[in-house]
Formats: structure tokens, sequence, C-alpha cells
């Protein structure tokens, strides 16, 4: 399955804000990165959704599954 470099992307900023926030001790600080890191999942959300609905034959899962994969494990591309 060919995954656009959009979506990568997508999820890339998704996952770094995520690692941000973990390093992030309780402050009003962690609680800006807390709203950055939810915003950049739901952006990657959004956008596989989208991604999906543009062709009846592709699974929203097998695709998210996909650029989840490629972002976490990009050795076994």
């Amino acid at each position: 399955m060919t995954i656009p470099d959009r979506l990568i992307e997508l999820e890339r900023a998704a996952v770094d804000a995520m690692a941000a926030l973990a390093q992030a001790t309780p402050s009003e600080e962690s609680d800006r990165l807390r709203v950055l890191a939810v915003d950049a999942a739901e952006v990657a959300q959004a956008a596989i959704t989208e991604y999906a609905k543009e062709d009846p034959d592709r699974n929203r899962m097998k695709v998210e599954a996909e650029v989840k994969r490629l972002v976490r494990h990009p050795e076994t591309q």
C-alpha cells in the first residue's frame, strides 16, 4: 500500500508532540504541550480518515496501521 508523504508527516508530528509531552514536567508548559499533542493527533486522524474515504476499497484501519508502522518502524520499509 502506498501512503502519501503528507500522512506520514502528520503522524510524525503527532508522535513528536506526544514525545515532547512525555518529557514535560507538570506546568503551564505541559498543559500547552498536551493541547498541541491532542491537536496534532486529531489532524493526523482526520487526514487518514479522508484519505481512506477517497477509495471505497481502502480500509481505514489498514491505512492507519500502515501509517503508524512507517512512522514508528521505518526500518521495516
